[in-house]
């Protein structure tokens, strides 16, 4: 199994990261352009490493499975705020045939994890998904799928709606959708997206507005 990890200047996080990868599974971190050291701390600790000149979260996936070639991979964020170590029970959906896509779910470990306006904001999304018959509840940013079966699907948003895009296009194709709980901790510094209210509030009226763009 690869896991891909799209990266920012996550230096502070990526050892944490990096060290939870279970047995048997390859780190493929796509950096995004770091100035702090990312990419050179990746490869000192064994990771796969790909640089992505484009911006954008979408980019940073989409090179990453580009670069991985493992039949089942993995995505997770590398803020520290996923544990990798519980990759495996989302796998085991996956190849005992019950999911085709399946998503963690996140339940936070504390309140700091996932802040209200962060929450509020993820909820909105996935309610208006699930009114385009999308059954989720959250937009995790922790999945499995079959790399093949990823890159057929026809996603062409290369930045922060890709993960709307992701679920849309999944649920185009009948995919089977599941959603398994994981731990959801503090991030490692500050979220890029949704670290403030403002930010949340931008992140839902650009998300919607993509949303409303697909077909």
């Amino acid at each position: 199994m690869d896991v891909v990890l799209p990266c920012l200047d996550e230096a502070e996080a990526l050892p944490w990261v990096l060290d939870r990868i279970p047995p048997g599974y390859r780190a493929v971190v796509a950096d995004n352009g770091s100035r702090d050291g990312s990419a050179r701390l990746a490869r000192e600790r064994g990771a796969v490493v790909v640089d992505v000149p484009r911006r954008g979260y979408g980019a940073a996936v989409h090179a990453g499975l580009l670069a991985a070639d493992a039949d089942v991979v993995c995505v997770c964020d590398a803020d520290a705020s996923l544990d990798p170590a519980q990759l495996p029970k989302l796998v085991a959906e996956l190849t005992a045939g019950r999911a085709d896509l399946v998503l963690g779910r996140r339940r936070p470990t504390s309140f700091r994890a996932w802040p209200p306006h962060a929450r509020l904001g993820n909820a909105i999304v996935a309610q208006r998904l699930r009114r385009r018959g999308v059954g989720v509840h959250d937009l995790g940013p922790m999945r499995v799928a079959r790399r093949a079966e990823l890159l057929r699907l026809p996603i062409t948003d290369r930045r922060f709606g890709y993960p709307l895009e992701l679920l849309l296009r999944a649920a185009q194709a009948g995919w089977r959708i599941v959603e398994t709980d994981v731990d959801y901790h503090p991030r490692a510094g500050r979220s890029k997206v949704t670290g403030t209210p403002l930010g949340t509030a931008r992140t839902v009226r650009d998300m919607t507005a993509a949303l409303a763009s697909l077909r």
